[in-house]
């Protein structure tokens, strides 16, 4: 029995219902990271318009950040390159992911063919459940200029 897999599956699947199976978990994995992606260009967006806040002001005014559920005082000139810094980081993860889409949409498309694959119904395939994970949420606020309340 000669395999050619090329990604090494352990398995290769046996019946139609298999190859069902196998199709439905690739195009669930496939949305998992549109949704990822996009969750994470939310944040890139909310971190580029704290950034454009807090840019112009006095790098050592007071300002209030969330790291890990805790709110900390620092100064601009303290978090601005901090967030930044995030912001990039999560650039790169976007990137990445990207790159995984299109490994993952060849694979799909590649499995389409080998089984002779077709889809009936279109209804479901782009939708945006809005679920956020908001206790890993990093947040800047801003204090008074005056430095007194």
């Amino acid at each position: 029995m000669a395999s050619s897999r090329a990604e090494g599956d352990p398995q290769e699947p046996v019946n139609e219902q298999a190859v069902a199976n196998k199709f439905a978990a690739m195009r669930s994995e496939l949305n998992q990271i549109y949704s990822k992606i996009t969750e994470l260009e939310m944040d890139v967006s909310e971190h580029s318009l704290v950034i454009n806040a807090i840019q112009p002001l006095d790098p050592s005014r007071r300002c209030f950040r969330m790291i890990g559920g805790v709110l900390v005082e620092r100064t601009i000139k303290e978090v601005l390159p901090a967030v930044q810094r995030n912001k990039e980081g999560i650039e790169e993860v976007i990137t990445r992911l990207n790159e995984a889409l299109e490994r993952k949409k060849k694979e799909i498309s590649d499995f389409e063919a080998k089984y002779k694959i077709r889809i009936r119904k279109n209804d479901g395939e782009e939708k945006d459940d809005g679920a956020r994970k908001e206790g890993t949420a990093q947040g800047v606020l801003v204090g008074p200029a005056g430095g007194s309340e």
